[in-house]
């Protein structure tokens, strides 16, 4: 053991989602297509939120930060897994591995807050609309941003820092597609018992206190909608929180399997099935169900659509 103790690991080789070869072309067109339209997605809800004059509202701010969060916790994972099919063996270097773990837990923990912050807003717009622009005021906006981004800051660190400080034994095969903190915890020979409470605390506090938020605004609004005397009122209000709550189902369902599953059923590969749903999947269904399930944001592709078309004619 104390061989093992004297050897620096300073890169990791990743196993990547499969090793059988014949896989390896389909899956790399697959999540090549998948990721191409995460971005495009996620690149086009960013642009149009900023530009379009009518979407220059709290909910569209809050779905610009959703953007930016599923672009960068998408882009932090999708391309290094994507020359995982291209390569023989795929290798990260020891200063690229800490930071690619430290930007996926940063996006994920925003991901987590801003749609917290989302269901806050449907609850004000929907249960005070009268004081709705009062209390979510463009100053308000920004700290409710702002405040997810400190905090996940400070989450990414403390898990980053205490992982990578510890003592690696020479084994340095990840049995994962990109850098995950379970994964590397097992090639740690030092005592992981600290780092693994650090991390379940964290997990439980974000997950929970997050889903707490969701869960009483939207408890509060379906008692508003039930009070409502006009079924045409009642109508708006659902469609105003459609898009959000079949995003959140998707994102804490995902969570929720993977997090919750017995110990004894739990394993790297369920964990890699997971994680690729979370990590490429969901950023690029959250765009095509805001602007699918949205009429502001398909006319707002309209006139952006008819603008640019006008300028190359």
């Amino acid at each position: 053991m104390e061989k093992y103790n004297l050897t620096v690991v300073t890169e990791f080789i990743l196993m990547g989602i499969t090793n059988r070869p014949e896989l390896q072309p389909p899956l790399f067109v697959l999540f090549l297509i998948i990721y191409l339209t995460s971005l495009v997605g996620n690149l086009g809800m960013i642009i149009l939120t900023m530009v379009d004059p009518r979407l220059q509202t709290p909910m569209y701010f809050f779905l610009r930060h959703l953007a930016i969060t599923d672009l960068g916790y998408s882009t932090d994972v999708g391309p290094k897994m994507l020359e995982n099919f291209i390569t023989e063996q795929n290798t990260i270097s020891f200063n690229l591995c800490a930071t690619q773990l430290a930007f996926f837990l940063f996006f994920i923990a925003c991901e987590l807050l801003i749609l917290s912050v989302m269901s806050y807003d449907r609850y004000v717009a929907i249960c005070k609309p009268l004081l709705y622009r009062v209390i979510m005021s463009h100053r308000i906006c920004w700290v409710l941003v702002a405040l997810p981004y400190l905090y996940s800051i400070f989450v990414s660190l403390i898990v980053t820092i205490n992982i990578f400080s510890s003592s690696f034994c020479g084994y340095n095969v990840i049995s994962h597609f990109y850098c995950d903190g379970l994964p590397l915890l097992s090639l740690v020979c030092s005592n992981t018992h600290e780092i693994e409470l650090i991390i379940l605390i964290l997990s439980a506090v974000n997950l929970i206190s997050s889903l707490l938020v969701i869960l009483v605004s939207y408890m509060l609004i379906l008692i508003a909608i039930l009070r409502m005397k006009s079924a045409e009122g009642r109508r708006k209000a659902f469609s105003t929180c459609g898009s959000h709550l079949t995003v959140v189902t998707i994102f804490y369902g995902t969570l929720i399997f993977m997090y919750v599953q017995p110990k004894s059923s739990h394993s790297f590969d369920t964990d890699k099935v997971a994680s690729i749903f979370y990590t490429l999947i969901i950023p690029m269904l959250n765009p095509l169900i805001y602007s699918l399930r949205n009429k502001d944001v398909i006319y707002a592709l309209r006139r952006t659509g008819g603008k640019v078309h006008n300028i190359f004619l």
